[in-house]
């Protein structure tokens, strides 16, 4: 059974830095694509990043190009999303997905398994 587990969220001051992880469980990550997703109220969900499961390639939207990084610790079976120069419309719920297939999309039709979220507060 996949389980993800997200962690990490909470409030930060605009500038600063948070960084989410997604414990992973129940499945070879060689496999699969792993994203985080993040949707703030009133908005569509959007992604924001995504790694190949097989070679770790990471994409990224230009939204957070730059600014946000995704890794992995393949021993723990955790993603990890590093948050820098945060701003507040980054302020949303973050959801971890995953998928199996090695093809990155931000459609979060294509991903079969979800993590509870994490809240990410950017504010003053």
């Amino acid at each position: 059974q996949v389980h993800l587990v997200e962690s990490g969220g909470g409030l930060v001051q605009p500038g600063g830095s948070l960084r989410l992880s997604c414990a992973a469980s129940g499945f070879t990550p060689d496999y699969y694509t792993v994203a985080w997703f993040r949707q703030a109220p009133g908005k569509e969900r959007e992604g924001v990043s995504c790694m190949r499961g097989n070679d770790g390639s990471t994409y990224y939207p230009d939204s957070v190009k730059g600014r946000f990084t995704l890794s992995r610790d393949s021993a723990k079976n955790t993603v990890y999303l590093q948050m820098n120069s945060l701003k507040p419309e980054d302020t949303a719920v973050y959801y971890c997905a995953t998928k199996r297939s090695l093809s990155c999309t931000f459609s979060g039709n294509y991903y079969n398994y979800w993590g509870q979220g994490t809240q990410v507060t950017v504010s003053s």
